[in-house]
């Protein structure tokens, strides 16, 4: 930990801005206590973090858990039912990782997971730009192509651009200055840059040209909805505290709805941890179930105590590698950043523009969807680059968990395309020919073989060699044996190469 101490330290700042507003606008977005989306970040911080195998992922309320958490809380009685649900899900949650589910995430493809990358970047572009225009009527952490305030991701931005926002404008644009020369070349000499992070400069910039507007230009004076709105736990708050309804346990719906959140945040975490996993400097390994674990008893303890069910989420991951995280310090110092803005510190944090947060975050996506990834994709294999893109499209006109399965489709088209043209080969040298298997077959080859298959003439000589797969389906067995006995009356002579290991005495030779 010393060692990496003001690494972390620093990170966790940058860390704990990105976040802020995303716990907020997610609990907004549910219908659910706002405070309860601050509870599942500090969780998500400090529980997840501490027994997380991982030192770059970042848990707390995710956007793709928001329909769920909304269905849920129209559809149970009390938001206590609904907190017995969150609890459930992370006993399944837990149960999952001891029948080692987490090999599920090994499954996604490669190209899967870097175009989910991107269309995060390109999601937090599309997203916080209204934001920066000062047309906050979306809440932040928002992934859905249709919005709840009845615009889309596009027709968000061009009626922003209409209602524009002159104070939160010039503030998300100096902001975006600051950032961008903070990060470059140039900056590198002056040793603070090293130690100040750049989105503290911004946060402390947005709060002070809002001084200014107050003072000199009051039309331009961000308030209300313009400013973070961070709870603060006093007496009357802790009055009203929201604790599991175990009465419910009874209830057919809170145990549905447990399974659905377990299922779901499970996906999402696989999805992160890959791509966090990819994005890390040092190229680190996830242990998935002990992941799934952590992500287990971050929920249990999340829905004890009144939170949002919690998810690895890749935005915040993500923010977490490019600020310079070394190791999960960097999660754990943020959840108590988070303990204390509910703490002590919402005076001040409810001074900050969400344009300045807005900033922040754009330039996150900025990193996770700059150009030079697109040009890397589309150098290697248009199999792999087809995949990518069909995936950042799919997010962006969809979701994020849609946006992947139509990703792993295409990717699973791919592979049967490639494999249905590869699997069998023939070859010919007067008139020998030669019928190779060069890796299992299955019944998707069938056609592939009997057109081959019409190429051989009556009276040659047909060599099978079946001696690389290690699996014939029997549609290609029955299909091979059909042949056999019909190649008696072409004067077809066919042997068929065997191993020891792999004698293929399947077919019927005479």
């Amino acid at each position: 930990m010393k060692t990496y101490f003001k690494q972390d330290l620093r990170s966790s700042i940058v860390l704990y801005l990105v976040a802020l507003p995303l716990c907020l606008g997610i609990a907004l977005a549910s219908k659910a206590p706002i405070i309860s989306g601050i509870i599942a970040g500090i969780i998500g911080g400090i529980v997840v973090g501490l027994l997380s195998g991982s030192n770059t992922s970042v848990s707390g309320p995710a956007a793709g858990l928001t329909i769920i958490v909304l269905t849920g809380l129209n559809e149970l009685p009390s938001y206590q039912a609904f907190l017995l649900a969150v609890v459930l899900a992370g006993v399944f949650q837990f149960i999952l990782s001891k029948i080692k589910a987490g090999v599920l995430g090994d499954f996604i493809p490669g190209a899967v997971i870097s175009g989910m990358l991107v269309s995060i970047g390109l999601l937090l572009i599309l997203k916080q730009i209204p934001h920066a225009l000062g047309y906050d009527f979306d809440y932040e952490g928002d992934e859905e192509f249709i919005q709840d305030d009845g615009n889309n991701t596009f027709t968000e931005i061009y009626y922003a651009i209409l209602d524009l926002n002159w104070g939160a404008f010039f503030i998300a644009f100096l902001s975006l200055v600051i950032l961008i020369a903070w990060n470059s070349k140039a900056m590198d000499r002056f040793t603070f840059s090293h130690y100040i992070p750049s989105q503290l400069i911004v946060v402390l910039l947005g709060i002070l040209m809002n001084v200014i507007y107050i003072n000199f230009f009051p039309s331009f004076e961000l308030q209300g909805f313009h400013l973070s709105d961070v709870p603060k736990i006093d007496r009357n708050v802790l009055t009203t505290w929201n604790f599991p309804d175990y009465g419910q346990l009874t209830n057919p719906a809170v145990w549905q709805l447990g399974i659905t959140i377990a299922f779901v945040a499970s996906i999402e975490t696989l999805l992160s941890i890959q791509a966090g996993d990819k994005i890390d400097h040092y190229k680190r390994i996830t242990p998935a179930n002990k992941e799934l674990m952590a992500q287990g008893i971050g929920n249990i303890a999340s829905g004890l105590i009144g939170g949002l069910p919690i998810t690895s989420v890749i935005v915040r991951t993500s923010a977490n590698v490019n600020a310079g995280a070394k190791t999960k310090w960097s999660t754990i110092f943020h959840g108590i950043l988070l303990l204390l803005s509910i703490l002590l510190l919402s005076p001040y944090i409810n001074l900050i523009p969400k344009a300045a947060l807005a900033a922040i975050l754009i330039h996150v996506g900025y990193k996770l969807s700059k150009p030079a990834i697109f040009i890397d994709e589309y150098k290697r294999k248009f199999n792999r680059f087809l995949p990518f893109i069909i995936t950042i499209l799919a997010i962006l006109f969809t979701d994020l968990l849609i946006g992947v399965i139509v990703g792993i489709a295409v990717s699973l088209c791919f592979i049967l395309i490639s494999n249905y043209k590869t699997s069998i080969m023939i070859y010919e040298d007067k008139g020998n020919y030669l019928l190779r298997f060069n890796k299992d077959v299955s019944f998707l080859n069938k056609k592939n073989l009997k057109a081959l298959l019409n190429q051989v003439p009556d009276g040659a000589h047909l060599l099978i060699d079946a001696t690389k797969a290690d699996f014939v389906d029997i549609d290609i067995i029955e299909t091979i044996d059909d042949f056999i006995q019909s190649a008696k009356n072409k004067n077809i002579r066919i042997t068929v190469k065997t191993t020891a290991t792999k004698p293929h005495s399947i077919f019927k030779l005479v």
